[in-house]
């Protein structure tokens, strides 16, 4: 691995000055790296962070990678990582203008990476510092401690995903000129939320009735709103003061709750393992914007890597080669997907819907397709909506918002079903629907969205900890639930209890029409599962 020749280094500047003019926005420093496919073999575990620490899955990993090689060998182009500056690895075999278009592919990343909100926590620090930090600090304790530095990591990375990441986003985006008392906190977010469960309609009105109060007085009108809370919930005031002298319970973040309130991690001679749960903490939450915006940002780098390199006069001489390699990277698949045609399609879809102006009311109340089809306002802002849309939006607003009918009407996009064919043995794929609806839902279930767990100390008994599965359609993977909770038991020091829901299946007398067959009914029951002393149980609610 060695950074890339000047040669190579200007063709990358001259990049970035076609780039800004573009209206992409990006720092003027950047590390270029040219590397071999080993190299790209070896640091892909460490998602390519070379500073990384140490963890024997990584080598598994180098090993399967270089098995699936020797089988199957390809040349990845590219890869960039978010740090300060942005790194960028290119491969050795890479001709100069293929170097131009990948250029560009990445510049669209570092913008995204710079500029949506969902990575504002990584803005301002390195991480390839911290993480060559927190490298030595894991060499050093596997010096002393051996393989029980291995046994914490994976312990902790199991339940890596259970981190709370917006709870890191959220007090960046709170201006102190908009700084509330914790009174007023407490009052819209526990009292009327959480004790007195005042619906929807009745809550907005208490916040319109609180602004509306700020804007006749803005010194005395908070005061005067808590009057006439006062007179309406007597009790509310007692309620705040004693919520003030109960210690906050951090029930979304199980890491964070491991570090903070096991008796067991406490001990002088375990102390030690904080420091393994904090890096792997910190590693997570570092990564998680990547994970949430993987549709957007590769469409957004896509995107980009088209408009700039077909109007750049390098191309020349290179256009049969270009469109060749990308296609193969933005091509439409006809069954599952691949995040870069989407979100790329969905970026030109956006930018023909800010310069229609089918932003407004105008346009979301024509019903009939052709008027939508033939729509135009002629306001010219695609642009403004392209970057607007890359600054505020994860892979679920994302798609929840922008994949509509005719979006999918305009890219012929459906939900694939699989049946077998009896006669000749073989799986048949069929157009199941058209409906942008299904298919909308089918991306959806495709994102990551790790469970919704809850830590309620308060319901476990003799030292338990107590961990409530919120279920939102998806059971937990039975497979990993032992190996899991062995981990947690063993970091809290006593007894786990999981409570979660599991599918039922029975099999029902076959409807009308359907030749007196059987079909399965669903049903979902609450189970609890406990882990003490490394034994599992199953206790059905």
């Amino acid at each position: 691995m060695e950074l890339i020749n000047q040669h190579t280094k200007e063709i990358m500047e001259g990049c970035k000055e076609r780039a800004r003019a573009a209206g992409l926005s990006f720092t003027d420093e950047s590390l270029e790296y040219i590397v071999t496919n080993r190299d790209l073999i070896e640091l892909s575990p460490k998602v390519m962070i070379p500073t990384l620490y140490d963890y024997w899955v990584h080598d598994v990993e180098v090993l399967r990678g270089k098995g699936e090689y020797e089988l199957y060998p390809h040349n990845p182009y590219e890869t960039v990582i978010n740090t300060r500056p942005p790194i960028s690895f290119y491969n050795d075999n890479n001709p100069d203008w293929l170097n131009v278009m990948i250029f560009y592919h990445v510049l669209g990343h570092i913008d995204f990476f710079q500029n949506n909100l969902y990575f504002r926590h990584t803005w301002e620090y390195d991480f390839t510092g911290q993480a060559l930090s927190d490298k030595r600090v894991i060499a050093k304790l596997r010096a002393e401690k051996g393989r029980w530095v291995d046994y914490i990591l994976e312990f902790a990375r199991s339940i890596d995903n259970l981190v709370a990441y917006h709870d890191e986003l959220s007090p960046l985006f709170k201006s102190p000129d908009t700084a509330t008392s914790s009174r007023l906190d407490y009052y819209f977010d526990v009292f009327l939320q959480v004790e007195k469960k005042l619906p929807v309609a009745e809550y907005l009105k208490e916040v319109a009735r609180y602004n509306e109060a700020v804007l006749q007085d803005k010194e005395e009108g908070e005061r005067i709103f808590f009057a006439e809370v006062t007179a309406k919930y007597p009790e509310m005031e007692a309620h705040f003061a004693k919520s003030r002298s109960v210690k906050r319970i951090e029930r979304r973040d199980l890491l964070r709750f491991l570090i903070e309130n096991s008796e067991f991690l406490a001990r002088d001679e375990n102390s030690w393992m904080r420091s393994v749960l904090e890096v792997v903490r910190k590693t997570s939450i570092f990564f998680q914007p990547q994970i949430r915006t993987k549709i957007m940002n590769e469409g957004w780098a896509s995107y980009w890597h088209e408009k700039l390199f077909l109007v750049d006069d390098r191309i020349k001489g290179h256009e049969v080669d270009f469109a060749r390699v990308h296609a193969g990277v933005t091509s439409m698949p006809r069954v599952g997907m691949n995040p870069y045609a989407l979100g790329m399609r969905l970026m030109y879809q956006l930018k023909e819907i800010g310069d229609k102006g089918k932003t407004g009311y105008d346009f979301h109340r024509l019903s009939d397709a052709n008027q939508r089809k033939e729509f135009d306002a002629g306001t010219g802002q695609g642009d403004e909506f392209l970057f607007k849309v890359r600054s505020n939006y994860c892979d679920y607003l994302f798609i929840k918002e922008f994949v509509d009918q005719d979006f999918t009407n305009r890219y012929d996009l459906f939900v694939t079903g699989k049946r077998l064919d009896p006669q000749r043995m073989v799986w048949q794929y069929y157009v199941k629907s058209r409906d942008a609806r299904e298919y909308r839902d089918m991306v959806l279930a495709s994102l990551y969205h790790p469970p919704h767990i809850e830590i309620a100390p308060e319901r476990g008994e003799d030292g338990a900890l107590y961990l409530v599965h919120h279920f939102e359609g998806k059971q937990l993977v039975s497979e990993y639930i032992a190996n899991t909770m062995v981990g947690i038991e063993y970091l809290w020091g006593a007894p786990v209890q999981l409570e979660t829901s599991e599918a039922v299946i029975e099999q029902t007398r076959g409807t009308a029409g359907k030749e007196g067959g059987e079909e399965a009914e669903i049903t979902w029951q609450r189970v609890v599962y406990t882990m003490k002393e490394k034994t599992l149980s199953r206790q059905v609610l």
